[in-house]
């Protein structure tokens, strides 16, 4: 059975640790059969080369990165199969702009993330200060209402940690917001994008996976596919608690998970 792991990062972004090629040592040590790089992409809505030094690689970064990526999928052929991924972030303003950035070169999957609301950090525990039980709806229902835009775009694969806000912020998850969170789901379902299991809250306040399982549950219920990514920002994590969410999800009810090669999806059963 294909085990595989699509979420890692490197030192480009400015806040990983490692080479791409200790990502890849780290999969193959973990028993991995893919692995799938997938650092931030840059910030395409500034002039500058590097708007955001901790946060992303510098776009003079970018297709050095591809072509190192694309060296080391030649040069490990036969031992680990190494995916050309990247994670880019979903702002609806420059949505055009990443979607002809991203096209220009060979990605085997995109995983769109929303990191921010109403220009804020989804990791901001600030944000969350003298607000109301009304704007803590209003913030969740917005949050997700980008993530089921981002989904329409068709310009993801995958969709990055989609209840990450509770991250910084355990009490996120007892918003009630389910009505949003469900239509959120049925669209992810409707456009054939796939969510993933990520692995990071562990390393966060909230502790534990992104989603819930109450989230995956109705994932399940609304036919959406699943995928794995560590989030690895450094090379230890990668793979980390892979066979745990397996399990985890087969309790739920999945019989298969996804991961993509050359944008297109391949079903491993659980």
């Amino acid at each position: 059975m294909t085990s595989f792991d699509l979420h890692t990062h490197h030192s480009r972004c400015g806040h990983a640790d490692g080479s791409i090629r200790d990502y890849v040592e780290a999969a193959i040590a973990s028993g991995l059969q893919v692995v799938g790089i997938s650092d931030h992409t840059p910030y395409f809505g500034s002039s500058e080369d590097q708007a955001f030094p901790n946060i992303a690689m510098a776009k003079s970064q970018f297709r050095e990165y591809v072509d190192e990526v694309l060296s080391l999928k030649k040069e490990y052929a036969g031992v680990i199969d190494v995916l050309l991924g990247i994670e880019s972030d979903y702002f609806p303003e420059h949505a055009e702009l990443y979607r002809s950035k991203l096209a220009e070169l060979p990605f085997d999957y995109v995983i769109g993330s929303v990191h921010s609301v109403g220009g804020v950090s989804i990791f901001n525990k600030g944000r969350w200060k003298g607000c109301g039980a009304k704007e803590r709806i209003a913030v969740k229902s917005e949050y997700y209402r980008l993530i089921a835009e981002s989904a329409r775009t068709g310009m993801f694969q995958i969709l990055g940690h989609i209840d990450a806000m509770k991250g910084n912020f355990p009490a996120f998850s007892d918003i009630p917001a389910s009505g949003a969170i469900d239509d959120c789901l049925r669209t992810i379902a409707d456009c054939g994008t796939a969510i993933e299991i990520n692995t990071s809250g562990g390393t966060k306040l909230c502790g534990g996976w992104y989603p819930s399982d109450d989230i995956l549950e109705r994932a399940l219920h609304f036919g959406v596919r699943v995928t794995f990514g560590s989030d690895a920002h450094r090379p230890s994590r990668v793979a980390e608690d892979r066979e745990a969410v397996a399990a985890r999800l087969k309790e739920i009810g999945f019989g298969s998970w996804v991961y993509f090669k050359e944008r297109r999806p391949v079903t491993v059963p659980l």
